[in-house]
């Protein structure tokens, strides 16, 4: 939920800390969103199950979190 409109990025890494999956940056309006991950990395390659992290930006807000991907 942006409280105002901000640019916002998403990143995904897998263990070793490579990025694995970036979503470009753009301005987004406040409101509430949401987004999907198809498991692909960025060059399209399906990405083997296990723990992944994403971070995403938002304006001020920096959050990193862990996430498991179940094939």
């Amino acid at each position: 939920t942006l409280p105002r409109r901000s640019y916002v990025s998403l990143t995904i890494y897998n263990l070793l800390g490579q990025v694995v999956r970036s979503y470009e940056r753009e301005s987004l309006p406040a409101g509430t969103f949401s987004t999907g991950w198809d498991g692909a990395a960025d060059d399209g390659r399906a990405l083997a199950s296990g723990i992944y992290f994403y971070r995403m930006t938002a304006g001020e807000f920096v959050a990193t979190r862990k996430m498991v991907l179940l094939k």
